[in-house]
């Protein structure tokens, strides 16, 4: 199965440990995440720590929202590692990463995301899925950045 990998990128005029503690609290995604408000209704479920490794959020909405679940897998200074499993449109499973490095003017974030995809979804992520998450990753950096910043 051909693999694929998505990242973008933003620098934030906050500290390290500001931004860390929005990714590594699943609680604090509302505030920044790209899909937020695609379903009013959304079902959120929150295990394990409240945040770091372990911490786990599953969500269940619309047929925009999906349904699937993130787990924090692996977290230091400078990298947050976590497992996302698709239930709803599409199975999948696939790694999101985040590196956050302190540098003279703030932080600079990089999101990834990286996994395998069938066939099918290989041709239709080159056409446009991989431009859709692009655009995603890029809004939920910015959303992020106005919540450490602000």
């Amino acid at each position: 199965m051909p693999h694929f990998e998505n990242s973008r990128s933003i620098q934030i005029a906050a500290d390290p440990a500001t931004v860390r503690a929005l990714i590594e609290d699943f609680h604090e995604w509302t505030r920044w995440s790209p899909w937020e408000g695609l379903d009013p209704d959304l079902k959120r479920t929150y295990s394990g720590p409240a945040r770091g490794v372990g911490a786990r959020y599953a969500w269940e909405g619309n047929k925009k929202a999906g349904a699937g679940s993130m787990e924090i897998v692996g977290a230091t200074d400078e990298e947050i590692e976590i497992e996302l499993v698709f239930l709803k449109p599409i199975k999948a499973r696939n790694t999101g990463q985040f590196q956050v490095t302190g540098n003279p003017e703030g932080t600079r974030v990089v999101w990834a995301m990286a996994g395998q995809r069938n066939v099918l979804l290989e041709l239709a992520g080159r056409l446009f899925l991989d431009n859709l998450i692009g655009k995603d990753f890029d809004k939920g950096l910015a959303r992020l950045k106005a919540a450490a910043e602000g």
